[in-house]
């Protein structure tokens, strides 16, 4: 079986994208938010099959651990009240996919994390999911303010209590920030490698996982720039007097393979651990062209770890093994079924 563990419903309908205008719009002017819309069944299968579906058959994958779309999230516009309705709305549409397709999509769910409120909010709406609505983890902005870094790191005790509940209902995070309203930073091409990044120094820095050694989190994006820059994090970590990073770190921490080239998984699989890489594409998102010089899509990354001949066992860990152990309630879910 091959899990893709990061996409993002890039392709909501037209009357989503509208009622969040609509609500930003109201948040703005100071009116009453928007209701929520109701959204046909047709409607959702026609923005999934002809895209993510479409894609998903065509490359030969099995399912999604599928979100809302991730640029989308703007955690820095309007208040608690605007981010906990737009969090609803996008993780109830996310349900509404995974029950028209059951087989192919698993949820993962967007959080409120609306500036200088509590986080206890979004420990709510990790709970609603996971309990409610079956989803098996999170996305997880370590930047609300959308690029101008106004959060406290990951590590600081602030977060902690959404850490306990992701612990109580043993669940991952992927570390994911949303769109930039800062200029200096391009949301795909800049803000995200530079979260990645940041996110991963951070846990050097701290002692996170020795407070919960439980602790999973997904860096996406081939893990920003760490797999090219490993070296020097080897050497921070020394300098730092901090324990070996493959113990520090790489025992809480995985990478997906969003790496939109061959010479780049060529590098992350050389430099990390088999065992911290979980296939994902992104798809459909951040880079959707085709490449002039392959000829194929930039985000057929199963075609770059196919290029590695890798061993069965080492194929079956980064296609699904490694999955299934850092969501374990994906394992239970596809147990259930048979799989």
């Amino acid at each position: 079986m091959i899990i893709d563990c990061h996409g993002h419903y890039t392709t909501a309908p037209e009357p989503h994208q509208r009622f969040r205008a609509e609500q930003i719009k109201a948040y703005e002017q100071g009116l009453t938010l928007p209701e929520i819309p109701r959204i046909s069944d047709d409607a959702i299968r026609q923005s999934i099959e002809e895209n993510q579906l479409k894609l998903l058959t065509e490359r030969g994958a099995d399912m999604t651990l599928f979100s809302p779309r991730a640029s989308a999230m703007a955690h820095h516009i309007g208040d608690d009240r605007v981010a906990q309705q737009w969090s609803r709305a996008c993780n109830d549409l996310i349900k509404r996919v995974v029950d028209l397709y059951p087989h192919s999509f698993v949820g993962v769910c967007q959080l409120p994390q609306s500036i200088g409120t509590s986080i206890r909010q979004s420990t709510s709406e990790l709970e609603r999911c996971v309990l409610e609505l079956g989803f098996v983890g999170c996305n997880l902005n370590p930047d609300p303010s959308g690029g101008h870094w106004t959060a406290a790191p990951l590590t600081d005790r602030a977060w902690y209590p959404f850490f306990e509940k992701m612990i109580e209902l043993d669940v991952p995070a992927m570390i994911h920030v949303s769109s930039s309203c800062n200029p200096n930073f391009h949301a795909t091409g800049a803000h995200y490698i530079n979260a990645d990044t940041t996110a991963f120094m951070q846990f050097i820095q701290g002692d996170l996982f020795r407070d919960f050694p439980e602790l999973r989190f997904i860096i996406p994006h081939g893990g920003g720039a760490v797999p090219y820059h490993w070296g020097r994090y080897r050497g921070l970590v020394d300098m730092l007097d901090r324990p070996p990073i493959t113990e520090h770190v790489m025992k809480n921490v995985f990478f997906d393979t969003c790496v939109y080239h061959q010479p780049g998984i060529d590098l992350l699989f050389e430099v990390i651990d088999i065992d911290n890489i979980l296939f994902g594409s992104e798809m459909v998102g951040a880079v959707r062209g085709i490449d002039s010089e392959t000829g194929h899509y930039f985000d057929d990354t199963k075609r770059y770890i196919e290029a590695l001949n890798l061993n069965f066992r080492d194929r079956d860990k980064v296609f699904e093994a490694n999955a299934r152990r850092v969501y374990p309630r994906l394992d239970s879910l596809l147990r259930d079924k048979g799989l």
